[in-house]
């Protein structure tokens, strides 16, 4: 088979019904795809998939499914008002709008994301960091522009009505964090999944369904004792790496890139990449989140999330392990691996899709008998 593009594999997924273009009568929306009727059974075949493995098989885990729209103090308390943001640069020239880390990046510098406004222009000017698009060197400055989606609760539009779409499944859970405890009297170490929509108002470089403004997380949250973190930490990044595995992910095509930089309350974070046709791209995060979140709810909310011990009677906020599956960016990954062209005896290629039988659309086909007429029997 010639080397897989995503332009072939994204006409394929057309024809047959996995991935359409958003609004495509409409002249589309940039980022923005639908699953057919094949790519919605793939897709929810890899949510059980991922749903056994994390909760019913993980020990002590649960489920939930929290609402899209938070408290706006929610967003507060875990810092994305105030620091979820992009370093967002326009071409005077073309008017077309790039992160600045992403060109730095491009240019070279393994890790842009920590430098500052200052040192992101000066390296943009002293290597002549060109537009992508048009080629000119004509930058306006750089501006930080918050990546949630805004909109309005009620009849009147007003700061008091703001509310925002979730850009991430994580806080639903961080919230429940008591009311799972209590209800299904979970002791320490116990996890908390879910699978749900997110979304963040970014600039996207495309690659099909890799990067979009809407897609779906599979989130599990394992919560523990300080100090037994790192252990459950190593755990988790193994395990993600295993489920991919059992997909069908061949395990050389998967490696671990553990960060250098952290954000402040993180003490480790290791993503797992897949290698796409165009390159290495993540499909899960692993992050020890220490207690920094809970400890922030606890502070904005005023209730206060402290577990009691029962073994030592000693009360502590929880530290958290995080394991983030991308859900669109799986199943694009499980295409990518299971397209395949045969050659045929006539000497005809066909596409296949050599899909794990747990992962396959259709599981029994009944099709009619086609008698084949060749030209002596004209």
């Amino acid at each position: 088979m010639e080397k897989l593009t995503m332009e072939k594999l994204v006409a394929f997924c057309k024809q047959y019904g996995y991935v359409f273009q958003g609004s495509e009568i409409y002249g589309g929306l940039a980022n923005s795809w639908d699953y057919g009727s094949l790519g919605v059974l793939l897709k929810n075949n890899i949510k059980s998939a991922w749903t056994k493995k994390f909760i019913q098989e993980d020990i002590n885990c649960v489920g939930l499914d929290s609402a899209i729209l938070m408290n706006p103090k929610t967003w507060e308390a875990s810092g994305h008002i105030a620091t979820f943001s992009d370093p967002l640069i326009d071409c005077k020239k073309c008017k077309t709008r790039h992160r600045a880390d992403k060109l730095v990046e491009a240019d070279g510098v393994e890790d842009a994301g920590g430098m500052n406004h200052e040192e992101l222009m000066n390296y943009i000017k002293e290597h002549n960091v060109t537009c992508p698009n048009c080629g000119a060197l004509d930058y306006t400055d750089i501006r930080e522009f918050n990546l949630m989606f805004e909109t309005n609760r009620g009849v009147i539009k007003d700061d008091t009505s703001k509310v925002y779409l979730r850009p991430e499944n994580a806080q639903g859970e961080y919230v429940n964090f008591l009311n799972v405890q209590r209800t299904t009297r979970s002791k320490l170490p116990f996890g908390i999944g879910q699978i749900g929509k997110a979304f963040r108002n970014e600039i996207t470089p495309g690659n099909f369904t890799f990067r979009t403004i809407e897609f779906e997380q599979m989130e599990h949250q394992l919560f523990c004792k300080p100090g037994e973190d790192m252990p459950i930490y190593e755990h988790y990044k193994e395990y993600a790496k295993k489920f991919f595995m059992d997909l069908g992910l061949p395990e050389e095509k998967l490696r671990f890139h553990d960060h250098d930089k952290l954000v402040f309350y993180a003490s480790a974070a290791c993503d797992i990449e897949y290698k796409f046709p165009f390159g290495f791209g993540e499909i899960n995060g692993t992050h020890d989140r220490t207690n920094y979140d809970l400890s922030q709810h606890q502070e904005y909310s005023g209730k206060s999330m402290e577990y009691l011990d029962p073994e030592t009677n000693e009360k502590y906020i929880p530290y958290v392990v995080e394991s983030t599956v991308g859900l669109d960016r799986t199943v694009l990954a499980v295409l990518c691996e299971a397209y395949d062209e045969e050659t045929l005896d006539d000497g005809s290629t066909r596409e296949v899709m050599k899909l794990s039988p747990a992962l396959a659309p259709y599981k029994v086909a009944v099709l009619p008998l086609v008698k084949k007429f060749h030209k002596e029997n004209l």
